[in-house]
């Protein structure tokens, strides 16, 4: 009950904006828990799966390419498969089909991005606020003991001041490593992403041309 009792105690000297930038904490913390788990999941050994893509397909087995990218159930997976499908059209209908399903998982992988940042920019205005908040208490005692004030009477709106700023640049300042991180790994799952998706049209326009001439 020791530290519980004292984080209340905190709370209580902060003032009522000590609350807000808790909730923000939580929304942040939650967050950052999901985009993890999402992204850990969605991630997979590209080098490894398109080894394998092309082993397969150089068989000219389109078939059992598909059946992998089902298993593999990974944002590049699905944008291959949407190739795959449509592997006897041209190559600008294949290259469309994956540029389109890209279109799909890129908002996936960035989902509540948008939110962390709010959490990082509202954590310390909140902060901010909330100095403003003491800083008002201060000139108010002041005003009311017509200048005849202790430091003891001052103490409770300069403590509300700092509390707030410290506990919103708290948050504010993780948060805004862990957004910084999540925005790194999407970038780098895009553009894995591309790289993918332009090496399967070459393979699979390749393979056409290939049969073409045997034929």
């Amino acid at each position: 009950m020791g530290p519980l009792y004292q984080g209340y105690e905190l709370m209580e000297q902060g003032g009522i904006l000590m609350w807000p930038i808790l909730a923000t904490s939580i929304a942040a913390l939650a967050i950052a828990l999901e985009r993890f788990i999402s992204l850990r999941r969605a991630r997979i050994d590209t080098r490894e799966f398109m080894d394998t893509m092309r082993q397969v397909l150089r068989r000219g087995r389109v078939q059992e390419a598909i059946e992998i990218c089902d298993e593999a159930n990974a944002p590049l997976a699905r944008m291959m498969k949407a190739g795959l499908l449509i592997h006897d059209r041209a190559k600008e209908d294949i290259r469309e089909a994956i540029e389109d399903a890209g279109h799909l998982e890129i908002p996936r992988l960035e989902r509540y991005l948008a939110a962390l940042a709010t959490c990082v920019n509202v954590a310390p205005l909140l902060g901010l606020l909330g100095t403003v908040q003491g800083m008002i208490r201060v000139f108010s005692v002041i005003q009311q003991r017509q200048g005849q004030v202790v430091p003891a009477d001052l103490a409770g709106g300069i403590s509300n001041a700092l509390l707030t700023t410290a506990a919103g640049l708290c948050v504010a300042i993780p948060t805004l490593v862990v957004y910084n991180y999540f925005v790194t790994q999407v970038d780098n799952l895009v553009v894995e992403m591309e790289l993918s998706a332009s090496e399967l049209v070459d393979l699979l326009n390749r393979n056409r041309d290939e049969l073409d001439t045997y034929r």
